[in-house]
This record gives C-alpha cells, sequence and structure tokens, in this order.
C-alpha cells in the first residue's frame, strides 16, 4: 500500500491518530473516580472489603483521640489564645457584652460546654500562665471539645478518601497525616476556634462529594439530604471565622463547573431542568445557611444582654439595647478628690501604710530608706487603706479641680492617715535587689527637697484605651512611676516577716509589661449625692439586622486594623515548608515550652506532592498538544475531577491570605494545610497506579492497576517518617517534659523561635 504524503497525514482529524486503545477501554472495568464515581459503588463492595474500610477508618478514629486527648490536662494554665476564647465563654456565662472579630458559633458551643460543667463564669482567662486549678475552672471539658473535632476530622479525612474511590492504604496513608501532625494536635487540644473550623472544612468537602455521587438520581432523597448538609457545613464554617468563605469559595467552583455540564443542551437538559438545579442550590448552599448564619448572631445578642467591656466599640443606640451588669451597678466615676482604695488585682489585697518604717537593715544585710512602710493587706475596714488622688499639676488653677479622672492621666496618691505622698525611688525593696522601695514622704519634706516630681504616677489603661473615665472595679490599669518609668507591683510568694506585721511587700517593677501589674479602684470612700444612686438604665430595642449590620461593619473594620508587628507573625510564603512556628506557652522554671509547628516530614512531603500534581498536568497537556496520549482518560478524570478539585481548593484555602495586610500566623494553614494532605494522598496512590494508555503499557490487563508491593513499600517507609516526626517534635506539642539547651536546639526548625533557658 503506497504511503501517504505528509500534507494528506497533517489533513486527517486529530482523533485518527488516537491510540486504539481508548476505544477498547470502555469495555474495562472503571475505577472509581472523586466527582466521577458510581453511584452504586459502594453497594457493590463485598461485605468484607466494607468491614476492611470500617475497622481502619475505626483504629485511626482511636489513634486521633489518643494522640489529642493524652496529657489535656497539661499544662493547668492559661495557653496562648485561651487567653480570648476561654474569656469569651466567662462572658456568655455572665452575659455581659464583648467584642470580637470572629462570628459567635464556635465560641458559643465552648460556652455552652462550660456551662454543662457548672462554671459560674468568674474567671477571666486575663493572661497567659494564669492557674485554672486555682480559680476552679472547668478547663479540661472545654478542652475536650477541641479535642473532640479534632479526632472526629481524622474520621472525615479518612472517609473522604474512601468515597473519592481511594484505597484501604491511602486512607490509612491520608489520615495519619492530620492524627499525627503536631500543628493540628496542638490546635485542636486547647481551648480555640480552628479545631471547629477544620472540622467543619472537613465536613463541608465530604458532604459535597456525597452529594454529587448522587447526581445520577438528582432531587431524590438522599440528593437533598447531603445537598442540605453541604450547606449546613459551609454555613458552620463561615459562622466560626470568616475565612470560611475560602470553603465556600471552593465548594462554589465545583458547583459553578456542576451547573455549566447542566447547562449542556448534549446531555438532554432543558432550561426548566437546570432553573430547577440552580434554584436548590441557591436554596440549600446560599439561602438556608445564611439564615444559620443569622441564627447563631441572634442568639448572641440574646445571651449578651447587659452592658461589658465590648460596649465602648458600639454606637450609643446599640448601648442602649444593654442592661446594667453587676459590675456596671457598683462602678462609679472616679473624681479628683476622691478618697479610694486600690486594689491589686491578682492577689486582691490592698494598698496600704501606715506610721512604721523600714528597718535601718533587711535580713541579707542591705540597708533601707528607713522611709514610711508602704504594703498590701487583706481586704478589711481600715483608714489606713484610703488614699486621696490628686491631680499631678501642684499649682492653684489645678489643684482643686474635681473633674473626672480619666485613664492615662497623670495624677498624686496622698495617704489620707498619716498625711503624706506616695512615692517610689531608686532604693532596693525588701526582697527584690532590682526592683524599687515604695514609700510615703511627709508634704514639708517633699517641698524642702523639691522632691514632689517624685510623687507623680500615671495611669496605664490595660484596655489600649486611654481617654476614658476611670471607674471603681470596672477600669483595670497599671500604676507607672514617671520619673522611674517602673510599675507598682506587689505578690504573695513571701510575707514581710515582722517588722512589717507578715503583709504583702510593694515595689516597683521595671518590668513593665508584666501582667501582675494590674491594680483598679475597688471603692470610694464617703460617696454621697447623685454619683451615689443607682438609676437602672432604660434598655431600648433595636432591629436584629441594624445591629447585626452595624456589628459587621465593625467586625471587618477591627479585622483591617490589625496590622501591628508580633514576634510570631508569619508570611504566607513560609507556610507549606512549615518555616516557622508559633510561642504558645512556656515555663521557664522548669525548661517546658509549647510550641505549635508542623510534622515537617509530612509538610515538606505535601509540598513535594503538590509539584508532583502540577508536574502532571503540565505534561499531561504539552504531550497531548503534540498528539502524544500517555494518560489514559480515566486516569485524566482521575486528575482533573478529583486532585484537582483537592488543589483548586488548597489554592482558595491559602493563596488569598497574600492579600490580607492584617497580622498572619502559621495557624491559618491548618484549612489549606488539611486539602494538601488530601492531595498528597491522592497523588501517592496515582503516581504508583498503571495510568498509562494500551499503547504505552502493551498490557491492557494492567491498566489502572496498583503496584501493589512496591506501593505497600513506600507507604510503611513514609509512615514509618511520620510516625518519627510525631514523636521527634511530641515534647514541644504537649509541653510536658522539661528539655535542655542542646535538645531545644535539636528541635530548631528554620525560622522558630524557641525559648532556651539554662
Amino acid at each position: 500500500m503506497p504511503s501517504r504524503s505528509r500534507a494528506a497525514r497533517r489533513a486527517e482529524p486529530e482523533h485518527k491518530h488516537k491510540p486504539k486503545s481508548h476505544s477498547v477501554e470502555k469495555d474495562e472495568k472503571k475505577p472509581i473516580e472523586e466527582l466521577e464515581v458510581d453511584s452504586k459503588r459502594l453497594s457493590e463492595i463485598d461485605p468484607s472489603q466494607q468491614k476492611t474500610y470500617s475497622k481502619y477508618c475505626t483504629f485511626m478514629t482511636i489513634l486521633a483521640a489518643a494522640v489529642r486527648f493524652c496529657f489535656i490536662w497539661y499544662p493547668s494554665e492559661v495557653v496562648f489564645d485561651e487567653v480570648h476564647f476561654g474569656k469569651f465563654a466567662s462572658y456568655y456565662l455572665q452575659r455581659t457584652y464583648f467584642f470580637d472579630l470572629h462570628p459567635p458559633f464556635a465560641k458559643l458551643l465552648i460556652a455552652f460546654v462550660a456551662y454543662l460543667s457548672g462554671y459560674d463564669g468568674k474567671f477571666k482567662f486575663d493572661d497567659i500562665g494564669d492557674s485554672y486549678l486555682t480559680h476552679s475552672v472547668p478547663y479540661i471539658p472545654m478542652r475536650a471539645l477541641s479535642a473532640v473535632f479534632g479526632t472526629f476530622t481524622v474520621t472525615l479525612v479518612f472517609n473522604i478518601m474512601k468515597e473519592s474511590g481511594y484505597s484501604v492504604l491511602t486512607c490509612i496513608f491520608t489520615s495519619a497525616l492530620i492524627a499525627l501532625d503536631n500543628a493540628h494536635v496542638g490546635e485542636t487540644r486547647l481551648i480555640l476556634l480552628d479545631a471547629t473550623l477544620i472540622f467543619f472544612v472537613a465536613a463541608s468537602i465530604y458532604c459535597y462529594i456525597r452529594f454529587y455521587k448522587q447526581r445520577k438520581q438528582p432531587f431524590s432523597r438522599d440528593w437533598y439530604l447531603w445537598l442540605f448538609l453541604t450547606g449546613l457545613s459551609l454555613s458552620s464554617v463561615i459562622s466560626t471565622k470568616y475565612v470560611g468563605v475560602f470553603t465556600y469559595a471552593s465548594i462554589g467552583i465545583a458547583v459553578v463547573y456542576d451547573l455549566w455540564q447542566i447547562l449542556d443542551v448534549k446531555r438532554g437538559n432543558t432550561l426548566r431542568n437546570f432553573a430547577k438545579h440552580f434554584t436548590a442550590r441557591l436554596m440549600l448552599l446560599v439561602v438556608i445557611p445564611f439564615c444559620v448564619y443569622l441564627f447563631w448572631f441572634w442568639v448572641h445578642f440574646t445571651v449578651l444582654s447587659k452592658s461589658g467591656p465590648g460596649d465602648n466599640f458600639m454606637t450609643p443606640e446599640f448601648q442602649e439595647t444593654l442592661g446594667d451588669s453587676v459590675l456596671a451597678k457598683e462602678a462609679k466615676d472616679v473624681h479628683y478628690h476622691d478618697v479610694i482604695t486600690i486594689k491589686h488585682k491578682d492577689t486582691e489585697c490592698l494598698l496600704h501604710s501606715h506610721l512604721y518604717n523600714y528597718p535601718l537593715r533587711y535580713e541579707d544585710g542591705r540597708i533601707s530608706s528607713q522611709g514610711q512602710q508602704v504594703t498590701c493587706v487583706n481586704d478589711f475596714n481600715d483608714t489606713n487603706n484610703y488614699w486621696e488622688i490628686l491631680p499631678s499639676d501642684m499649682s492653684p488653677q489645678s489643684i482643686n479641680k474635681t473633674s473626672p479622672v480619666r485613664e492615662g492621666d497623670s495624677f498624686r496618691l496622698r495617704h489620707v492617715k498619716t498625711n503624706g505622698y506616695l512615692l517610689t525611688h531608686d532604693v532596693a525593696s525588701p526582697f527584690y535587689p532590682t526592683n524599687e522601695e515604695f514609700t510615703v514622704v511627709p508634704a514639708q519634706m517633699l517641698n524642702q527637697s523639691n522632691n514632689m516630681n517624685d510623687t507623680v504616677f500615671k495611669f496605664d489603661p490595660v484596655d489600649k484605651r486611654p481617654g476614658n473615665v476611670l471607674k471603681s472595679k470596672a477600669s483595670f490599669v497599671k500604676i507607672r512611676h514617671v520619673p522611674t518609668v517602673v510599675a507598682m507591683w506587689t505578690h504573695n510568694d513571701k510575707l514581710l516577716p515582722s517588722w512589717g506585721f507578715n503583709q504583702q511587700e510593694v515595689n516597683g517593677n521595671k518590668e513593665i509589661k508584666d501582667a501582675s501589674n494590674i491594680w483598679y479602684v475597688d471603692s470610694i470612700i464617703g460617696l454621697t449625692g447623685a454619683r451615689a444612686l443607682y438609676l437602672p438604665k432604660q434598655v431600648k430595642k433595636l432591629p436584629f439586622l441594624r445591629k447585626w449590620i452595624e456589628l459587621q461593619g465593625e467586625m471587618f473594620k477591627q479585622n483591617n486594623e490589625l496590622s501591628s508587628e508580633h514576634p510570631y507573625a508569619s508570611e504566607p510564603q513560609d507556610w507549606p515548608m512549615c518555616l516557622s512556628g508559633v510561642s504558645f506557652w512556656t515555663k521557664n522554671d522548669s525548661r517546658q515550652q509549647i510550641f505549635f509547628v508542623g510534622n515537617i516530614p509530612c509538610w515538606w512531603l505535601e509540598c513535594v506532592c503538590m509539584s508532583c500534581f502540577l508536574a502532571i498536568v503540565a505534561l499531561d497537556l504539552v504531550t497531548r498538544r503534540r498528539g502524544v496520549y500517555m494518560l489514559n482518560e480515566r486516569a485524566r478524570k482521575r486528575v482533573y475531577m478529583n486532585i484537582s478539585f483537592f488543589f483548586a481548593a488548597w489554592a482558595c484555602h491559602y493563596f488569598p491570605f497574600f492579600l490580607m495586610g492584617r497580622q498572619r500566623f502559621l495557624h491559618h494553614y491548618l484549612p489549606a494545610h488539611l486539602l494538601a494532605a488530601l492531595l498528597s494522598g491522592a497523588i501517592i496512590e496515582f503516581l504508583f497506579t498503571n495510568n498509562r494508555t494500551a499503547e504505552f503499557t502493551g498490557d491492557r490487563k494492567s491498566i489502572g492497576k496498583i503496584s501493589v508491593y512496591k506501593y505497600r513499600a513506600v507507604i510503611v517507609a513514609l509512615l514509618a517518617a511520620v510516625v518519627w516526626g510525631f514523636v521527634f517534635f511530641a515534647p514541644i506539642t504537649y509541653g510536658n517534659v522539661s528539655l535542655s539547651v542542646e535538645e531545644v536546639k535539636k528541635r530548631q526548625w528554620m525560622n522558630m523561635k524557641l525559648h532556651f533557658t539554662k
């Protein structure tokens, strides 16, 4: 037969050059493809295979629970952002209004668990390191909520891979990437929101896959059920944190693609049928989830019915909808020339002075100033606790003013009983040679020595809102000495000896930022007139949607203003390879610390797998342009319908962070990391599956089959690396092990800022 010319061959349609194996493949048994899987596939699996999946899913769930509940009681102190989310639970239980950047769903769950545990909400989680045991806080049940969500996230990951048609071994490996990841474990065993967020991200993916598998039975009961559950999961994500919009975008891409296929007239769909599909998705993925989202805000406003620390963020009209809390009833505006008592927040002791002086020498031989003692005493009625607050300006025009005292003001304190002024100076305190001694000096002596400036103090507001009127019981401040820049401080670690009547020492702490420097005005003595009267606040009503719109605007405004620097903030380009971490908690005296970092071998493996995926796609697209068909059609569906879906979801959860100007931290990557794990499990099985066309493999029977022994060997090796990585970083995940400097240095990874304590 004569050969054809090159021009004739070029003129032939491209499909004539496709390998004949493609026509044969249609008769071969199809493997399950995610988003292209037969809805009856699970019923076709023999009972023994079903039992195998269930057995290993149960095993992975138990493993996930074990590593998350292990040492969940340690430390029995406030850790990292438990400062915020534990505090919010307390506000819910006391029904006092607060402001936060995140929607209320997950915070309400934490408060509900605390309520079931009998917690009264009095502890306010003010500082990292505050003891739970001392204040009888049921922190273990509150942490257990996160651990439960983290555990069942692993269950969902296993079943996502199962429903996507992957082997049992792939399901085990993929779920292990989450179950034994140090970052996920660390984040899902504390009182935080991310466990709830990540669980519902996984639930959204799982429910949508189950819904899509019903596409051949549209508008059936199961079809509606899984579509509704997808919308409910999406609503829960965005009701936890607003980054849930990234999950909406991920599912939205799949929904748009699905609707585009339904719109194709070649599939026999009418416009009426398309409209029905569109309406069902609109109602169950948008309208109903939005109503659920609004419902949680309605609960939020209903529970928080009393005035609280969030009032100042809202308009006067909004504040008028809040009733007075117990604190608001007792809080009074402090004015200059008021006689007040001042209480230390941590020890709840009152600032005190009396007509006794410090000894000439302390027990260690150091010499004191022999000035009048300033101490702290337990809460009892004693006129030696009375202090008059005066303006810092002693001129005749200012000294008599009776205007309100504001946070941030400079002032003086006169001890009423002895008629002297409080000051601190460069003399060592009784117990702390590096801290300054506090004393009271008579006014006459100060005038003679021209040292009146040494009596000037300043209120540093803890809430960072200088200018607010100082209120008794409600305003927490640090009392800073202006000339020497030290903060007034007391402690009950050690009491003064008999010469100090076993009272607490008061001194000047050079560590201004120390959280134990906080004081507040406990009472105003002899208050009379209008300020002494309690006038019940008239509570007004405001439409729910108006309150919601106002709160949304303030939430977005405050979120955009989170641009200040933080020592553990990081950039998104550092996240996939886990080049940095976050310090959650440290205990220097025992050389223990909790540091948020991922399982490094896993994170690097995921980066390699994503690179392999992009290389496969690029190679396939280029070779097909040249008429070379290396991948069979079923393998291409696996790549473009399933693995590409995981990749698109990962991109939706990762790349938007590059556009944000606010503070960003490694834990923001955890939802994207979950999707990277799904992609990694999928691509590893793909690499060990015969995905070539019959033209390249020469053996049609092996197409679509896994190289079992090679695949098992690789998975076992990778699982060993996963276990090693988890165990290696476990001491800084749980924080229950004292590490030497050498042991800490071994775990120092890239830009991690671990604490070294000799």
